[in-house]
């Protein structure tokens, strides 16, 4: 009996799953443990690689913040329909980061706040604030992702954040690291120069990178579906077609094509899976994708372990099934 190819599991580490106990559970049951730099402080990661590979030894992934907007706020706002929200240029309650980002936002620029629904549209731009007002309420935190609804804009493909991370990362022999935003194959060649020794994994999550999509498998080797970043891009209506479309490409090139974002959303705060989401991840497998991510189900959800154990027990399912006699 020739089974078919291993399909792996990775898994975003954070307050949930930084800890001794997962991290000796996360052998032989993990293929790669993330660290996402949108949540991880640079000058932490030393003693945070540090501290993972005391207690496993499954390889580290250094997942970069790339081409996005973030938030930076230190404490979290509820937002109605109607009010203002200030837009400060620099460091004070609530700005946008990367720095550059202020000088390109203009009058009547709507911005789609993280997965929450909060969108807000510039009304005024001063020299030092900008003045937006809600248009759909919701929920305003520290470092979500912003999608700029109208247009684009321009932004460099690494953050100066995401720099420092690389050069830390590589004095500790980390192997693996995930370009997020890739929206070209130049992207993909900056990338390649900057890591030429190293696996370097390319997310797409961007409406350019489905625009570029065939140049981008061209000059990639391992690519991720984000589905959460590119369903805010895109549609979430779009988003089955997307991404049989993706896998469908990358399998003819046979590339390989990990898939991200939602596949145990309920086990954040519940024990057990629904219907849909054991549905969704075996049609996801039976897509051809090389591997499935757990995101916000292991770095803050209740039962990180249940979840990799879900996984796997699907992933077994689904290689039984279609083990070639």
């Amino acid at each position: 009996m020739h089974k078919s190819k291993k399909k792996e599991i990775f898994c975003t580490l954070g307050p949930s799953t930084l800890n001794k106990d997962f991290l000796k559970f996360s052998n032989q049951k993990v293929s790669l443990l993330r660290l996402n730099l949108s949540h991880v402080d640079v000058s932490a990661l030393k003693s945070t690689i540090t501290f993972i590979r005391k207690y496993t030894k499954v390889p580290i992934c250094i997942d970069t913040e790339g081409a996005q907007i973030r938030t930076r706020i230190n404490k979290i706002k509820k937002l109605k329909e109607g009010d203002n929200l200030i837009i400060n240029k620099k460091g004070k309650d609530f700005y946008l980061y990367p720095p550059e980002v202020y000088a390109q936002l203009k009058k009547n620029d709507v911005l789609l706040i993280g997965f929450k629904d909060l969108e807000v549209k510039i009304i005024n731009k001063r020299k030092e604030k900008i003045v937006s007002r809600v248009v759909k309420s919701g929920i305003l935190e520290n470092a979500q992702g912003v999608h700029l609804q109208n247009r684009k804009i321009r932004l460099n493909f690494i953050t100066n954040k995401d720099q420092r991370a690389i050069k830390v990362s590589k004095k500790m022999g980390i192997k693996n690291f995930a370009l997020s935003f890739t929206n070209s194959h130049e992207d993909i060649i900056k990338f390649n120069k900057l890591l030429d020794k190293e696996r370097k994994i390319f997310k797409i999550e961007t409406k350019s990178a489905i625009n570029n999509l065939d140049k981008i498998i061209k000059y990639g080797k391992y690519f991720l579906i984000d589905r959460g970043d590119l369903s805010k891009e895109t549609s979430i209506e779009v988003l089955p077609v997307l991404q049989r479309k993706i896998l469908k490409k990358a399998k003819k090139k046979r590339k390989k094509v990990y898939v991200a974002t939602n596949f145990l959303e309920s086990m954040v705060v519940n024990k057990y899976p629904t219907r849909g989401e054991a549905n969704d991840i075996y049609n996801t497998l039976e897509m051809g994708a090389s591997g499935l991510v757990l995101a916000g189900e292991t770095a803050i959800g209740k039962y990180p372990k249940e979840c990799v154990q879900f996984i796997n027990k699907m992933i077994k399912i689904y290689v039984r099934k279609n083990s070639i006699r």
